[in-house]
């Protein structure tokens, strides 16, 4: 079902240990939908927590409870521990996608292999909401939201990106609150987009 590397495994025994609550076991389960992959919850749960239906997995040394909601989007998924300069903390790798439709698939890969790390330059993030008849529902936050230059990266570079590698793509809809963002100041020049 799911994959506990050793690095997770060690760490997990270490903050069981250090909580000093013996057969806690782990709560592993999807928690919506990001970009392009599925928001985790991944947390400590006491003996009495366990549910009926959960899928049990043995991670040698505590278990890993797994709802029967998410157990078919965690399949195959593995749950690994980093700690080095650049990053720390749990990874989790996933090869099931949120999007069972393979035009908002196509949508979620391009956002988040391409147009995030530009916009991120900028401290921006792109959240896809939905893709409906051709049309792609995004959200712009972070350095996006409120900037003046948004429009400019939707229409010269994010759609026209979206368009090039997804041709079923048609239109692009921006249903971001840019009132409410905090109108960021942006270095780039003006009228171009960074993901140009």
């Amino acid at each position: 079902m799911i994959t506990v590397t050793d690095a997770a495994r060690r760490k997990i025994l270490e903050l069981i240990a250090s909580e000093g609550r013996q057969g806690l076991a782990i709560r592993f389960a999807t928690d919506g939908r990001g970009p392009a992959s599925f928001q985790y919850r991944l947390g400590f749960v006491a003996p009495d927590e366990k549910r009926p239906d959960d899928t049990v997995v043995d991670a040698g040394g505590f278990e890993v409870w797994i709802d029967a909601a998410s157990a078919p989007n965690l399949k195959g998924a593995s749950i690994d521990y980093l700690e080095s300069l650049m990053e720390s903390g749990f990874k989790i790798d996933n090869p099931n996608s949120p999007w069972q439709d393979p035009v908002a698939a196509a949508v979620a890969r391009v956002i988040d292999q391409e147009i995030n790390p530009m916009v991120a330059m900028h401290g921006g993030m792109v959240t896809l909401l939905d893709v409906k008849d051709g049309v792609a529902y995004l959200a712009m936050s972070g350095g996006c939201q409120g900037c003046g230059m948004a429009n400019v990266t939707l229409r010269q570079g994010i759609e026209v990106r979206l368009k090039e590698a997804v041709p079923a793509v048609r239109e692009v809809v921006d249903a971001t609150d840019h009132a409410s963002g905090g109108n960021p100041y942006y270095t780039g020049s003006e009228g171009q987009s960074p993901v140009r």
